[in-house]
């Protein structure tokens, strides 16, 4: 998918609508369709992060396309505001201070593994976002978090932990897919 950047501002003013929407009448904005190009309204999974003075403050989205990206990017922007379960909701002297990512997700590949080496020896640094999945447990990083953990251990690691495994953890049930972003911000 390719957004170009009259796209890439609509959306952006969508993520913000949709939380000072929610500050109003607690629920994500109900875009309409016809205000949107038939691009924007292709079935497609995003992530919308909120930060304040480069700290996180909320970050919610689908790892897989359920709707129209629109209609995705208003919901999630509502929920990164509202329902991460690490933040207090969005206060409204905040409003003015957030900055706003939208990262758009491909399809997820799963990856074919025989080791933990064999797997890390695979991941594109700054490039990959992964899923790590193993009974219950599940995560995800998005390829944004390889600003902060530049290093493929540390970045492995922290996925485990985020995960509620143990660093050290290594099953055979493990399952582990790639997803690459088109990302962008105000």
């Amino acid at each position: 998918m390719n957004i170009n950047e009259q796209e890439q501002d609509q959306l952006l003013t969508l993520a913000r609508n949709s939380i000072s929407y929610g500050l109003k009448y607690g629920r994500a904005i109900e875009p309409l369709s016809s205000e949107f190009d038939d691009n924007l309204k292709q079935t497609a999974a995003c992530f919308v992060t909120i930060n304040i003075g480069g700290n996180l403050r909320g970050c919610i989205g689908h790892l897989s396309a359920i709707q129209p990206l629109f209609e995705d990017v208003a919901e999630n922007a509502f929920s990164a505001a509202f329902r991460d379960p690490r933040f207090p909701e969005l206060r409204e002297d905040e409003l003015e201070r957030i900055e706003i990512e939208i990262s758009i997700l491909t399809p997820s590949t799963a990856m074919e593994f025989t080791d933990e080496n064999d797997l890390l020896s695979q991941i594109q640094e700054g490039v990959d976002g992964l899923i790590l999945e193993d009974g219950y447990n599940r995560g995800t990083f998005l390829p944004t978090v390889w600003e902060s953990l530049p290093d493929k251990q540390d970045f492995w690691k922290h996925l485990k932990m985020k995960a509620g495994l143990p660093v050290s953890h290594w099953s055979d049930t493990l399952k582990v897919s790639r997803y690459h972003t088109i990302s962008f911000s105000e």
